[in-house]
């Protein structure tokens, strides 16, 4: 499967692609590199991304699960990037609870590109996230895009 790893400001990321379609985004540096237009289009919305150019990706994905996970990944997609929505309003639109929401947030192949990040506990928690660094990283991506109550610090150094 192709593979083109990338540094960024929350680690080293890799994202893959099968049969002309963007399948996972993982932490950590792959072994073997390819550079397929598709994966050097991912590498290249993915620094616009951070570096506050990007708002929205447009890549064909294939993210592997089931049709449960599926409908719920279309879902994250419609929260507007800088914004938030709890885990009970999320399974409210897919009709499930709110627990059985979070646990398809955390089997989300592609964090990040599939905003996983902008599903937020009530009460203002955060929730989980099951990208490297946990809740810090899921701050800095709601800090990143602005999201209210999330302040502007962007990535320690």
């Amino acid at each position: 499967m192709p593979l083109l790893s990338l540094h960024s400001p929350i680690g080293d990321l890799s994202v893959a692609e099968e049969d002309g379609r963007i399948v996972s985004l993982d932490w950590g540096w792959g072994s073997e590199q390819s550079r397929t237009s598709l994966l050097r289009e991912a590498a290249r919305q993915i620094n616009a991304y951070f570096d506050g150019e990007l708002q929205e990706f447009s890549l064909p994905l294939a993210p592997p699960g089931t049709p449960f996970q599926q409908s719920l990944w279309a879902a994250l997609g419609d929260i507007p990037y800088g914004e938030t929505l709890t885990y009970g309003t999320l399974a409210k639109r897919v009709k499930t609870s709110p627990r059985a929401a979070g646990m398809a947030c955390g089997a989300n192949p592609l964090p990040l590109i599939i905003p996983c990040h902008r599903v937020v506990g009530a009460a203002g928690q955060l929730g989980g996230y099951s990208g490297r660094g946990g809740t810090d990283t899921k701050t800095a991506l709601l800090r990143l895009e602005g999201a209210p109550g999330f302040g502007v610090e962007l990535f320690p150094v």
